[in-house]
This record gives C-alpha cells, structure tokens and sequence, in this order.
C-alpha cells in the first residue's frame, strides 16, 4: 500500500471513528425501543389468551409481530455492518501500530548498544576536552545533553505507542464480541419471524373460509374509520375559524374568510416552531404498547386487490392506562365520538395532535398541557384489549405520526 493510500485510510478511520458511536448509539436505541414494543406485545398477548377474540383481531396482532420482528433483524443487520466497517478499521490501526512499535523498539536498542559501548565517563570527558576551542566544547556539551534527552524522549515514545495499541487490541476484541451478540440476535429472531409468518397463513386461511363474513366487518370499520376522519377535519376547520376570529378582534387584522390554516400570532409561532423542531422525538403517547396498525394505506386483509387507509397510527397497551400528551400546547376541544370513545385535540401552534378512543378524560378546552401529562385514560374493549389511536396535522392536513414519534 502506498503512502497516499494509507493516509486517506487513516483519515477515513478516524472519521469512522468519530462518527460510529452516535450511529450505532441511534441504532441501539431503535432496537431498545423494538425489544419494549415487542415485550409489551408478549405481555398483552399473554393477558388476552382467555380471552375471546376475532381471527381479524388476531391477524392485526400477527401483523404487528411480523413487523416489529422485520424492523428488529433490519437494526440488527445495520449494527453489524457498522461494527464490521469498525472491526476492519481499527484491526489496521493495530497493523500500523505494531509497524511503528517495531521501528522504535529496534532504533531504542540500536541507541541503548551504542551508549553502553561509550559509557565510560572517562571518555566523554576526553570527548569534551579534545575540543579545539571553547564553542565546540560547549556544542558537545549541548550534543551529549540533547542525545540523553532524545533518549528519554524515544523511550516515552514506545511507551506511548504500547498503551495505543492495547488499547486497539482491546477496541478489537470488544468488536467482535458485539458483533457476534449482535449476529446471535439476529439468527433468533429470524427464527421467531419464520413461525410468526407461519402463524399468519394459517389465521389468512381461516379469514379466506369466510371471505363474505370479514369482508363485512372490515368494510363497516373503515366506513366508520373515514367517517371518524371526516368529523376531525370538519372540527379543526371549526376552530380555526373561531381561532382567526378571535384573533382578528384582538390585533384588528382581518383574515382571509377562507382560509383554512391557524393565523398565527409571534408567540403561536414560536409554539409551532418548536414543535416542528421536535420532528422524530416526540414521546409516544403512551408509556408501554406496541404498534398494531401503522399510518397509511395497507392491504385489505380479504381483499388483496384493495387497500384500506389509516389516518393515524394505532398503539396497542395494557388495559387501564392514560394517553399521554406528546409536546406542551393548548386542549383546542374534547370531542364525544360514541359512548366508549372520546377524543382530545391539542393545539402546538398551527399543529394538533389527535388522541382517539379515551374512555375518560381530564382535560377540558382551553386547558394547558404539558409533555408526558395524563390526558385520558385509554377505552378496554370486551376482548381486554387497549388502542389508543394518535393522528397529527397541520390545519387540516393529516401527517405521518410515526415520523413524529421517537424512535418508530
């Protein structure tokens, strides 16, 4: 390898370097944040087992375990290519180390033969004095005290030296061993996967016996979904209408009569600023759960020509637990869905984040709330199940939540 070559390794190595712990501590944390998801799974799959359930209910729980499995061999599959970059890299700073130890421990030896050979004091003394005047004396002088020093300079060097590369060997080494928990991991969890897929044709087997029965079901959830959506879209409209107003009497400044995004004042702006800054850190709104239906369109569980859509995302908990708010902000309304469905809006500036299915609240409009704090407690339905169902927008525009939650 010539020396070009070289330099731009070591110039990538140390850019790795400095680069490999934020991104293999991101990874990390996405996979905690998949092992809870899955653990809440087991939790709440172990809770439900006496209890009756759909097979439509248990294929959007095979789904969910699918996924999380997917996402958990992806991060894996990540970790070790990163950890592979790492072990390749750091194994060429040991090559070079050791090149360098070797060097310095020869020339070390070849001075410490020569200053044996020429310790007698007698001699250097003879070396000063033979000096023909005074300035080649004191230069000698200078010389012996420089080379002394050299010495000892050479000597901290292999020192030095020695203590960077076991401290690679040990870098080495702790690479290889997370790169072969890491791949251990990864082979279970492909072994999980590969009975969860099994599971999953069985449960389609079983929705495809009573094609016309599900169908049915599934088309009056949606209807019910979209009707849902539509209510959502109409009450944000409503208050921004209100909102404007009541702004346009406080500042004198008319809005248009047809807009249908918040007017913001500075500091609503700095409300939506800093929510849109949050952008892919946001807490979930619950404490423990699972994803079980994710944003957008998916295939019809019957139909496979057909899509069903999501206007938010659906997390799955343990029965009795709160929804919690996601970012400070302003209840904006409490609305009354059905009898065991009550949703809370809550304003970030020209932002609302949307919390469905509560079966109680405690918050009212106009209430100020802040991150983390208890807005509802979450509707159990009669199979034990909890879903609390979380959309974001802009005005009215529905966004992807799962781009907004930590770690999703």
């Amino acid at each position: 390898m010539n020396r070009i070559h070289f330099v731009i390794l070591l110039f990538l190595s140390s850019l790795l370097s400095y680069a490999q712990p934020s991104k293999q501590q991101k990874l990390e944390e996405q996979k905690e944040q998949i092992q809870k998801e899955i653990a809440a799974f087991k939790t709440l799959l172990n809770d439900e087992k006496k209890k009756e359930k759909s097979v439509l209910s248990q294929l959007a729980e095979q789904k969910a375990r699918i996924r999380l499995s997917e996402k958990l061999i992806n991060t894996t599959a990540k970790q070790k290519r990163l950890l592979e970059d790492e072990i390749y890299l750091t194994q060429l700073e040991v090559n070079k180390l050791n090149r360098e130890l070797k060097i310095l421990k020869e020339d070390y030896s070849k001075m410490i033969v020569k200053s044996y050979k020429s310790r007698n004091d007698k001699s250097r003394i003879m070396f000063v004095l033979s000096s023909q005047n005074f300035l080649q004396a004191y230069k000698r002088i200078q010389y012996m005290k420089q080379y002394a020093s050299f010495r000892k300079m050479q000597g901290d060097e292999i020192v030095e030296k020695q203590e960077k590369l076991n401290t690679a060997k040990v870098k080495l080494e702790k690479g290889k061993k997370e790169k072969e928990k890491v791949i251990a991991e990864s082979e279970a969890e492909k072994v999980e996967l590969e009975k969860q897929r099994v599971e999953q044709e069985k449960l389609a087997k079983e929705v495809q016996k009573n094609k016309k029965k599900y169908a049915a079901e599934i088309d009056k959830k949606q209807k019910a979904a979209k009707e849902i959506d539509r209510q959502i879209k109409k009450l944000i409209a409503e208050e921004i209408a209100k909102a404007n107003k009541k702004n346009e009497a406080k500042t004198g400044v008319k809005a248009s009569s047809s807009t249908s995004k918040f007017v913001l004042t500075p500091e609503g702006k700095i409300v939506s600023d800093n929510f849109k800054a949050n952008k892919g850190k946001l807490p979930w709104p619950v404490e423990t759960g699972f994803v079980q239906l994710r944003y957008g369109d998916q295939p019809h569980p019957v139909h496979k020509n057909l899509t069903v859509h999501n206007s938010g995302v659906e997390i799955a908990t343990e029965p009795g637990k709160w929804a919690r708010a996601v970012f400070d902000g302003e209840v904006l309304q409490v609305q009354v869905v059905s009898a065991n469905n009550k949703a809370v809006y809550i304003r970030h500036g020209d932002f609302v984040t949307v919390y469905l299915n509560l079966q109680s609240v405690s918050v009212k409009p106009g209430d100020k709330v802040s991150i983390k704090q208890n807005i509802g407690k979450i509707h159990t339905d009669p199979s034990g199940k909890a879903v609390v169902k979380f959309l974001v927008l802009q005005n009215t525009t529905t966004l992807n939540p799962e781009q907004w939650l930590s770690n999703m």
